[in-house]
């Protein structure tokens, strides 16, 4: 079938809509007409080659629409189902037999890989391979083929455009702090960064009556947000953050969560932690990024640096308790969405990478 795409064609560049031909859905695959998408700093980074992902590539990984075809083998959806889009897994690993997919052993190239596990593309363009399945979806597109292991079926009495967030970078903050850290009544916790996956991870925290939350980042506005959300304080990062920090908790906070994937920005979550404390990092930093942090530190203090990916979600239960939870007024993530048509993609694009939109959100006709 002929599908409308936003295909990237070379790093750092804008993305051009093209025509192009979505093979149908073969026994174990999804085909899911997109109402909405979101626009995730990881698209970002993989158009501009922070991981070499290969091109022409549909990117897009956060969609949200209604299936309309399933394969013979499908058992968990039907046609007319409301849907999210998220992350893939192999299914067989040993990560996934323990019920952690979001360290599948095979998560690079299931997600990154551009292509079916078997090296095939759904997407073409006359005899030119354009390369899909970003994420088990190519969502920067009218349809998607996806699979049973990244769909979630959403209830359908909510507008299914405003969840889309919730696929990956809402789930990542969110899950980061009620799967992950856990802090709680009188602990106190930083979060660095407060784009959509921090301003995420705040108001999980006050889901989770945490006393201290502090909001570090260098937009104010953000920052302005960051406390109508659930922020206790918040600090602007040109200040000297560790001291203000300590002013604040006397001895550092229980646990700090890291989000712009900027070393020096990470060595400064590490070093505010109190002793026994827990750094979060989710932040994708270019490949071979190297960190550095004081040993003693560390050691002597029983602290802890732990790597999230996806906020350690189990997807099918996770997402769909955050719907619930926004439904009863209590976890409003629409407050971070800008809606876009999607031929405006390149705008939304910039407006998230200059600060003035926190989660584009893409809409299709």
């Amino acid at each position: 079938m002929k599908v409308q795409a936003a295909v990237t064609r070379a790093k750092r560049s804008d993305m051009s809509i093209e025509t192009l031909t979505l093979d149908e859905p073969r026994n174990d695959e999804i085909l899911v007409r997109l109402v909405a998408t979101g626009v995730c700093h990881t698209d970002i980074a993989m158009r501009d080659q922070a991981f070499p992902v290969p091109q022409p590539i549909v990117l897009g990984h956060e969609g949200a629409g209604i299936v309309e075809r399933v394969g013979q083998g499908v058992t968990k959806v039907s046609s007319g189902d409301h849907v999210l889009m998220t992350f893939n897994s192999c299914g067989h690993c040993a990560s996934c037999h323990h019920d952690a997919p979001t360290y599948c052993h095979e998560f690079f190239g299931y997600n990154f890989g551009g292509s079916r596990p078997d090296g095939s593309s759904p997407l073409s363009k006359d005899r030119e391979v354009i390369h899909g399945n970003f994420f088990g979806q190519s969502s920067f597109a009218t349809h998607a083929i996806c699979h049973e292991m990244n769909i979630i079926k959403v209830r359908p009495d909510l507008p299914l455009e405003g969840l889309a967030p919730l696929a990956c970078g809402v789930q990542t903050g969110a899950g980061a702090v009620i799967n992950v850290l856990r802090p709680g009544p009188g602990n106190s916790l930083a979060v660095f960064g407060t784009g959509s996956v921090g301003l995420s991870a705040i108001m999980a925290a006050r889901l989770t009556g945490v006393t201290t939350i502090i909001g570090v980042d260098l937009n104010d506005n953000r920052l302005a947000l960051a406390r109508q959300l659930g922020a206790t304080h918040t600090i602007n990062a040109k200040d000297d953050v560790g001291e203000a920090i300590s002013m604040l908790t006397g001895v550092g906070v229980d646990f700090s969560f890291e989000t712009t994937a900027n070393a020096k920005v990470i060595r400064q979550a590490i070093d505010c932690l109190a002793p026994r404390g827990t750094c979060g990092i989710v932040g994708a930093s270019n490949v071979g990024t190297e960190v550095t942090f004081d040993e003693l530190h560390i050691m002597t203090g029983g602290r802890s640096i732990r790597g999230i990916v996806e906020g350690d979600s189990h997807y099918n239960v996770f997402i769909p308790t955050l719907i619930d939870l926004f439904a009863q007024g209590r976890f409003p993530f629409d407050k971070l969405i800008t809606f876009y048509p999607f031929e405006r993609i390149n705008d939304a694009i910039r407006d998230s990478e200059t600060g003035t939109a926190i989660k584009p959100v893409l809409r299709f006709p």
